[in-house]
Formats: C-alpha cells, sequence, structure tokens
C-alpha cells in the first residue's frame, strides 16, 4: 500500500508549464481579455490533469510483475532482445494517450544493472517501428536471476522522456522512476516463463495492475 498522506498529486515537472499558463489567464483575466482568459484557464486546467500523480495501492505479492505505465496493452509478443537481454522474453506494449497518467513505475523490486538511451524520431507509438527507432530510454532491471526491461518510448506527439534514476539505483515495486510528456507508449519485457495475467485490449494502471507473475 502506497503512503497517501498529505502531498501535492502533480509531477514537480508539470509546474514549469502550469505557473506560465497560470499567470497568462490571471494577466488576461486582469485586462478584461475574457474569452483568452478562458482558453488559458482551460489549457492550464488540462496541463495540471496531464501531470497528475496519484497514489496507488500497489499489490504486495512477491511474485508479481506490475504495469510500469498507465494505458492500454496493444501488443504481446515474443521477442528477441539482443540490446540488452540478450535473450527471448515477453514483450507487453502499453499506449498511453494524453489522457492517461503519464508517470512511470517501477514493474517490481530490483537494481537497474543498465540504463541506455536512444535520441531516434518521433513515430505514432501505435506503429510496430515505434520500438525501434523512437526516441526511447531503456532499464535494465535485476532481482537475483530474474532480468526485466522497461522502455519509455516517445510518441509522435512527445517528445521529451523523463528518468529520476541511474544504474546502480534500487527500487521497491511501483516507485516512480520517470514519465514521457504528452502521449506516448511504454514496453516491458518479461522472461519468457513469465505467467501473463492480461490480454490485448485491457487498460491497466501503473503501479497497480498486475502483468504477470514471475515462475
Amino acid at each position: 500500500m502506497e503512503d497517501k498522506g498529505f502531498r501535492i498529486p502533480i509531477a514537480k515537472e508539470g509546474f514549469r508549464f502550469i505557473l506560465p499558463f497560470a499567470g497568462l489567464t490571471i494577466l488576461f483575466f486582469f485586462f478584461h481579455l475574457f474569452i483568452i482568459a478562458n482558453v488559458f484557464a482551460f489549457l492550464t486546467l488540462f496541463i495540471a490533469y496531464f501531470f497528475r500523480d496519484p497514489a496507488r495501492d500497489i499489490p504486495d505479492q512477491s511474485d508479481a510483475v506490475l504495469s510500469p505505465a498507465d494505458g492500454k496493452v496493444i501488443k504481446i509478443t515474443e521477442v528477441d532482445d539482443n540490446s540488452l537481454l540478450n535473450s527471448k522474453g515477453i514483450c507487453i506494449s502499453i499506449f498511453l494517450s494524453i489522457f492517461n497518467v503519464h508517470i512511470n513505475r517501477f514493474p517490481c523490486s530490483g537494481r537497474i544493472v543498465k540504463r541506455t538511451y536512444n535520441p531516434g524520431i518521433f513515430l505514432s507509438a501505435f506503429k510496430e517501428k515505434a520500438s525501434l527507432l523512437n526516441e526511447q530510454n531503456s532499464i535494465l532491471i535485476e532481482n537475483g536471476s530474474i532480468r526485466v526491461i522497461v522502455k519509455q518510448i516517445a510518441g509522435l506527439i512527445a517528445r521529451r522522456i523523463v528518468c529520476w534514476v541511474k544504474e546502480g539505483d534500487s527500487l521497491g515495486p511501483g516507485e516512480r522512476f520517470g514519465l514521457i510528456r504528452f502521449g506516448s507508449r511504454v514496453d516491458i519485457i518479461l522472461p519468457l516463463d513469465t505467467a501473463i495475467c492480461v490480454r490485448v485490449g485491457d487498460k491497466v494502471k501503473g503501479g497497480e495492475t498486475i502483468l504477470g507473475r514471475i515462475q
């Protein structure tokens, strides 16, 4: 269970966008430019909504792999990852629309043994090649003999990946490790013998939905 005590439920990265829009809203209201002021008020509220960071009920189950992101499962497939895993695995792809929470969370407890960043391009996150060609940040998590990869992948609109962790850091399941601005995709690659608990089309919540169970 995550601590639900007093906290500002907005990611700190959002304030650099929220405050200027809020300031312009006040300015336009001051000069009685009400139509423009209302437009900026709406944009301020939408940006605050986009950067929301709600607390989550994190399952206390040692064999569970949690969703690293909110969104919709768009693909579950076997992959042969030669970049970090050097073996076959099961890839679950999660698409995040601009209406989803964009905070990314650790899927399981473990230590980051490698982190790689690829500047890439900006194809639609739905496209097959997005997981290979788009801007992305990949982290390899190790827990004993278990290895899991999480990839933050920018989409057509998203142009900024934020990652707060580095190699050597250890985190617990459901802990926040980053975010992607304005629509994106997150891939998670699990061991081949993982018992998958979701299907294509399912809606998932980061740090709360169980994607699979490690055998």
